[in-house]
């Protein structure tokens, strides 16, 4: 049983803010710190805010239920902020809303792309304020769920004052990238760009060509890299920890992190709330979802199959470096390489598949613990108890929000429980014996056995 965590508290700690590399700021940076509402513990609100609704979670905590269920109780539109649900045909990987649940309640920003297409979380805070404001003025409640961090953090305090690069300027960096990415020489170009100017070019993840053209734009645009122009996130950070460092211990409350939202100068009041389960269980249902996504012959084999046959490779582009796809694509190619799957390779595959997936619920649960303005609930609660929780907080006229104890998920996982993560083993439930995965060997050898034919019927 979860220990009393009385709502999301934030510590009166700093945090400190190191850097490799010293960045030079942009002045439009400057002028949005200059811009920035003060905050200190007295602050108050001049404008009532329009509410936002933000649910976000690990993978596989059943965030999506919640905001669609909490949106049918709220007369809500869904935004999804999911990197990868934005492609149309990645349904399964994805934990796609299903199509008569998206033609139930409206949701935006599922389906509007092709998988060889890159988005950018610049994209994303454009298309989603869009929605959010789309919805407001229809009179409606924007709740919007999802698990990718940085674009929800980009959505909350907003994107850096880049400037847009001209259609000149976008047609010359697109000619100049061109024939690195027919030749597949990434390094090579990812050195163009730095000399252009931007040293963290080399860091960006391989193949990730959407962000490397958007940085060469920049740098041709502005004649500063991307990382000259500070993100409004890190100077919200400096100026609250500021204020907190001014109030006494006793006066900061559990609260504080709803006030937060609306103290600082943002957009709306965002009323934010993370769903999680205890670690171990948390593994465990995951574990699960991958066997489930493996099940039957339209599961996410079947999705990573169509990804092949278009003409895209594992690892090449957004679409193919999210996880499930990009181990399902390197597991069909290894397949057609040895001619079919033993069931050994297939167990090995999806071993692979959920090891990723609980990594990347690891590294989700990091990122979102050190964000202050969500509030931790525990997913392993009654649905009802937690939907009228939220729906009240939403109605809440005080500026305080405490989380119920009998609601409440630590944020930090205890030295007891982090001995008990290190001899995790996973424990199927549908693939268990070598007969267990005989369907899913059959799908492989028939559909290789299709391509074969179609690949002869076109040489003929």
């Amino acid at each position: 049983m979860v220990s009393g965590f009385r709502g999301l508290r934030a510590c009166c700690v700093r945090f400190s803010h190191t850097a490799a590399i010293p960045l030079p700021i942009h002045s439009s940076a400057l002028s949005f710190r200059r811009r920035l509402f003060v905050t200190n513990c007295s602050a108050s609100v001049a404008r009532k805010k329009e509410k936002v609704i933000v649910i976000s979670g690990p993978t596989g905590a059943g965030k999506s239920r919640l905001a669609l269920e909490l949106a049918k109780r709220l007369n809500g539109e869904i935004i999804s902020a999911d990197s990868v649900q934005v492609y149309r045909g990645l349904d399964v990987g994805s934990a796609k809303p299903s199509l008569s649940e998206r033609k139930e309640l409206p949701h935006h920003l599922v389906d509007i792309l092709r998988p060889s297409e890159g988005y950018s979380v610049g994209k994303f805070f454009e298309d989603a304020r869009q929605a959010t404001r789309d919805i407001l003025n229809n009179g409606r409640v924007p709740v919007v769920t999802g698990g990718t961090g940085l674009y929800l953090r980009w959505y909350i305090y907003g994107k850096p004052d880049v400037p847009k690069a001209s259609p000149e300027i976008t047609s010359e960096v697109y000619s100049k990238l061109a024939h690195f990415q027919k030749d597949v020489d990434w390094d090579a170009a990812v050195q163009l760009v730095v000399k252009a100017g931007d040293p963290w070019a080399q860091s960006l993840p391989t193949n990730d060509w959407y962000r490397l053209r958007r940085s060469l734009e920049i740098i041709k645009a502005s004649g500063s890299p991307p990382s000259a122009f500070q993100v409004p996130y890190d100077l919200f950070r400096e100026q609250f920890d500021s204020s907190v460092t001014d109030c006494s211990l006793d006066n900061y409350s559990s609260g504080d992190a709803h006030e937060e939202s609306e103290s600082m100068n943002l957009d709306y009041e965002f009323i934010c709330f993370f769903l999680s389960s205890q670690r171990m269980e948390l593994y465990r249902l995951i574990d699960f979802r991958c066997e489930d996504m493996l099940s039957g012959s339209d599961g996410i084999l079947s999705e990573a199959r169509w990804l092949l046959d278009i003409g895209l490779l594992p690892n090449s582009n957004s679409a193919t470096r999210a996880i499930g796809y990009r181990q399902a694509m390197e597991y069909l190619l290894g397949c057609k390489q040895r001619g079919g799957s033993s069931s050994e390779e297939f167990y090995a595959f999806l071993c692979e598949f959920q090891k990723a997936s609980r990594n990347f619920a690891k590294r989700q649960l990091t990122w979102f613990r050190n964000e202050r303005i969500y509030h931790w609930i525990d997913a392993s609660k009654p649905m009802d108890e937690v939907l009228n929780f939220i729906y009240d907080s939403y109605y809440n006229q005080n500026g305080s929000l405490t989380v119920p104890e009998s609601l409440s998920m630590e944020r930090e996982i205890s030295s007891r429980r982090k001995s008990e993560l290190k001899g995790y083993r996973t424990k199927n439930r549908r693939f268990i014996s070598e007969y267990d995965c005989s369907g899913v060997l059959d799908w492989i050898r028939r559909a290789e056995g299709e391509n074969a034919a179609k690949l002869m019927s076109i040489h003929r």
